[in-house]
């Protein structure tokens, strides 16, 4: 039995100081954000003393004054940045707001305009756009009901202010409020929804939206609001609906057709998603964000030579748009030429730059420069990538150690006895399950390549429907996965197996299978054995060192936030480690173990295996699986349109030296692997 290390915290970590310029700005937007507007002006003040001519100091004086409704102060700094920063966005987007609060909307709609000209990527002043002309609506004569609403512009204004500076309770208080003295009133309903949105509760969000609309069916924003959180929920027909009026009340704006090529694409409907960017680019020739929609559905559809074109017309029209290189370079299969590379490079040498775009150009290049087996190179840029990734993740790994503690004494042989029985016995579902970075899209893309499996892809349903068990009236200190299963009847467990089919029907077509490929779903593999008996769960597998160094070089849109740190990221492969050999101990042959390299090595003795164990019939197909023809969502799309390949099979080794405290932690499994597989200092 393998002893696992007890979870550490990684070492704190140390953060480069900025130029004084951009600390002298940093501590204004600091006290902007706790809402000390006149701290942030007098640090503003004394910044311009020795920075006078700074471009964004001077704007955020200019935001300070007009939160401290000191309007002149706030003309002479924000004309001063105009005046010497004609080509400056946020000089424009700012001199606009102060025109809104001054009641001067027209001009406010003018500036914002030329705002989108200078920077036709910044969504934020589209919807500025929006509100302005809606307010210039509720002003005219004959809108009885506007007239009505114009006296809670201020509280509205007040609210905004309060979410700027961290206090969403706050304003919320205040759009209640507003609603209490009048129950009409639209934008109250469609903030209200908003903050809904930041909680994730996107049903309540959804029910004051509808609201909105049915009260002002013009309102073109509170649409586009809709039809993003009935996206959240998937659900798909309603999102597109609410998308096409979008699309209907503002027919020349970018923004709307992006709206429903969104929706379209997270309906799996890329070839109308598509359609539906490339009408926001003829609109908007040069938006960023209609570029990356369309070349990331051209990829999912394995149209990799247009993505790729795609990608680089946006890097043409804008430059310093960073997440492009990062786009192509995830392709995995792609390689940059060197005059892209020297153009990454310059872009990151760039000391104002905020970190996401950091982010994603250490990602790219260290992807790059690992294409190029410059492999120390590489490291640096993943490393330099991840330290800055990890500031903006929350992650305890204590915690993840406590949960599974609790799996472990909770879902004992007992436990699965007594409960064994009650649930639905359906044998649709297939979950592949495992650790990011696995082989799972692999797996994935054998099974979808028969004739009786649907491919789907990474569904949030189960960890869902296991959200919504809910607690114990008795007892509601168990209302937590896993301890709320032990208040469970024998009813309940057939309503969780029933509320997963039901929900993950609209992935699926005629198919009597059906692929769930969700990787963090490896710990549920105990409740799916009670409430799902006949679903299949196959493990992903693959060397503890490529597993976890793969995860570290890859730049997840979210949702893996252990992966930033090789210390954090050991810890977490052990405990993953430690719940599948108890699944195996008190469930023996109910998970199907398979491991990447020796599919890699006998392809299709292991297509044999996984067939069988499906209890599907052998079909060629799944051995030609490069050649089925299917949009693949993941990271390794492209890789899964090619043969098998061993290129990817020991690829620590590259990095060997830089890969000290991983092994460390993961030593006690090294050494029961055989010894062409164990790092130098392990043997």
């Amino acid at each position: 039995m393998v002893n696992y290390p007890a979870a550490r915290r990684s070492p704190e970590r140390k953060i480069n100081p900025p130029q004084r310029q951009q600390e002298c700005f940093e501590r204004a937007v600091a006290h902007m954000r706790t809402g000390n507007a006149e701290l942030a002006a007098r640090v503003c003040l004394e910044s311009l003393d020795e920075f006078p001519e700074d471009a964004n100091i001077l704007c955020l004086a200019g935001r300070a004054f007009i939160a401290l409704r000191q309007f002149t102060d706030a003309r002479v700094h924000i004309e001063k940045a105009r005046s010497l920063h004609p080509g400056f966005p946020v000089a424009h987007e700012t001199f606009a707001d102060l025109m809104l609060v001054e009641g001067k909307i027209e001009a406010a709609i003018k500036s914002y305009e030329h705002t989108i000209h200078l920077d036709p990527g910044r969504s934020d002043v589209h919807i500025k756009i929006s509100r302005a002309r809606e307010m210039m609506t509720q002003a005219q004569p004959g809108t009885e009901t506007r007239r009505k609403k114009m006296p809670f512009a201020e509280e509205i204004s007040n609210a905004a202010q309060l979410e700027r500076n961290g206090e969403p309770g706050k304003a919320e208080n205040i759009y209640r409020d507003i609603l209490t003295r009048d129950p009409d009133h639209v934008e109250a309903m469609r903030l209200l929804a908003v903050v809904a949105t930041k909680h994730h509760k996107y049903r309540d969000a959804e029910v004051m939206l509808l609201r909105a609309v049915a009260r002002a069916p013009d309102y073109a924003r509170a649409w586009l609001d809709l039809s993003t959180v009935q996206c959240e929920q998937e659900k798909h027909p309603e999102s597109i609906e609410s998308a096409e009026r979008v699309v209907e009340l503002v027919p020349d704006m970018a923004e709307s057709h992006i709206a429903l090529a969104n929706a379209r694409a997270r309906a799996g409907l890329g070839d109308e998603a598509i359609l539906s960017y490339q009408h926001a680019l003829e609109l908007a020739p040069k938006h960023p964000g209609a570029f990356s929609g369309l070349g990331h559905q051209l990829k999912t559809l394995g149209r990799q030579p247009e993505a790729i074109a795609v990608h680089r017309r946006n890097i043409s029209a804008n430059p310093k748009n960073t997440e492009p290189y990062w786009s192509l370079a995830n392709m995995k299969t792609f390689r940059f030429e060197d005059d892209e590379v020297h153009a990454m490079e310059a872009l990151l040498d760039d000391e104002t730059l905020d970190d996401l775009p950091a982010v994603q150009l250490c990602n790219a290049l260290g992807l790059e420069y690992e294409g190029r087996q410059d492999y120390d190179r590489a490291f640096g840029y993943f490393q330099r990538c991840n330290q800055k990734r990890r500031r903006s993740e929350i992650y305890d790994p204590v915690d993840t150690e406590s949960t599974t503690d609790r799996q472990i004494e909770i879902f004992t042989e007992q436990f699965l006895r007594e409960h064994a029985g009650h649930g639905v016995a359906d044998s649709s579902p297939i979950f592949i399950v495992g650790l990011p970075r696995s082989g799972s899209t692999l797996v994935e893309q054998i099974l979808a390549s028969h004739s009786q499996v649907e491919g789907t892809h990474e569904l949030s349903d189960l960890p869902w429907v296991v959200r919504s068990i809910p607690a114990p009236k008795v007892e509601p200190e168990l209302g937590h996965f896993p301890e709320v299963l032990t208040s469970l009847g024998e009813r309940a467990w057939a309503k969780i197996g029933n509320q997963y089919l039901e929900r993950t029907r609209k992935y699926r077509g005629d198919l009597p299978r059906f692929i769930d490929k969700n990787p963090n779903n490896f710990m549920y593999a105990g409740l799916l054995h009670l409430v799902l008996p006949n679903a299949k769960i196959i493990n992903a597998r693959r060397h503890p060192l490529d597993s976890c160094f793969g995860s570290y070089k890859q730049l997840f849109a979210g949702g893996q936030p252990f992966t930033y740190d090789l210390t954090e990221l050991g810890e977490y492969y052990v405990q993953y480690q430690r719940l599948m050999d108890h699944w195996q101990q008190v469930l023996p042959g109910n998970v199907l173990h398979v491991d990447y390299e020796d599919v890699v090595e006998n392809l299709e003795s292991q297509v044999s295996r996984i067939l069988e164990f499906c209890e599907l019939p052998f079909e060629d197909a799944c051995v030609n699986f490069h050649e089925t023809d299917r949009a693949v969502k993941t990271a390794s799309s492209e890789q899964v349109r090619q043969p098998i390949y061993e290129s990817s099979v020991n690829l620590w080794r590259h990095y060997e030296s830089h890969l000290g405290e991983l092994i460390e932690i993961l030593e006690p499994m090294l050494r029961g692997r055989p010894a062409a597989d164990r790092p130098r200092i392990v043997d």
